[in-house]
């Protein structure tokens, strides 16, 4: 596990999200998470990207008409109603962040609360999934084990992970991958085989791995150019960067290390399927 050097509780994630709210939805849009670009379809816009992405979790949860899904770590809700609108299944979300929450209301039911301490009912959900999100949480142990208990027998969880590759260089630790952490506000980057881990203590039975690395790491280019743009054409930008009292102004450089994070192997990416027995 990559640790940051300093701790990032809950509420410097939630910060995070509300404080970069406008440069994330102008630079990238809706859905915060990557895009996915395969070699049968190289040519997708980012819009077009994202939603490759989101399809291909529905596929592999197997999403049937009237299920109770939970989104774990919800964002503007641009998933949930992708989902909802595709596959007419009802989609609650759990995000940090009350900006992005008031966004997504309109869309799905969404809570403002810690998805580790959570309210819901055992056996509460048919199928969940958490893209990009499990990296922001504390206890990732945790994280499995109210997933399993608020899915019902048979149920599924996907995750779309930020993942350390086996045993990293201290180069990569030191440049990358835990400022990489501490900036984008991840209390801990764990490996594959530290998620499976979890996963199989929790209860889980693995049913795919997917490493998408290679297929998601144009996201960064296309973020770090529009960024160079915004910074050009953009007095608030200016201004954001330049102005030490925004604590978030940091992520900008992160742009620079998820490049070259993804682009070295330092990082992965993948989507884990897993099964509730």
């Amino acid at each position: 596990m990559i640790i940051p050097r300093v701790a990032q509780l809950p509420a410097a994630v939630a910060a995070h999200y509300d404080e970069l709210d406008p440069f994330y939805r102008e630079i990238w849009g809706e859905h915060v998470h990557h895009g996915l670009w395969s070699d049968a379809a190289p040519r997708l816009t980012p819009t077009e990207a994202v939603e490759a992405l989101v399809a291909l979790v529905a596929t592999r949860l197997d999403l049937a008409p009237g299920m109770q899904v939970c989104d774990i770590g919800c964002g503007y809700g641009a998933t949930a109603a992708y989902l909802m609108r595709h596959h007419h299944v009802s989609v609650t979300g759990v995000t940090l962040s009350p900006v992005q929450a008031a966004r997504a209301a309109r869309i799905a039911n969404v809570r403002v609360q810690d998805w580790l301490a959570n309210d819901f009912p055992d056996a509460t959900f048919d199928r969940a999934y958490a893209i990009e999100s499990s990296e922001h949480m504390v206890d990732k142990q945790r994280f499995f084990d109210e997933a399993f208990r608020t899915l019902r027998p048979g149920g599924r969880l996907a995750v779309c992970a930020w993942l350390a590759r086996p045993e990293p260089s201290a180069w990569h630790v030191r440049h990358l991958l835990e400022p990489i952490c501490r900036e984008g506000r991840l209390p801990g980057m764990g490996s594959l085989s530290e998620y499976q881990d979890y996963a199989m203590r929790a209860g889980f039975s693995c049913t795919s791995v997917e490493q998408l690395a290679r297929s998601v790491r144009r996201t960064w280019w296309i973020c770090g150019r529009r960024l160079l743009w915004r910074l050009c054409s953009d007095r608030r930008y200016q201004r954001f960067l330049l102005d030490p009292r925004h604590n978030n102004r940091i992520f900008a450089i992160t742009i620079l290390r998820m490049i070259l994070a993804l682009q070295t192997g330092a990082m992965q990416y993948a989507l884990l399927i897993y099964g509730r027995p």
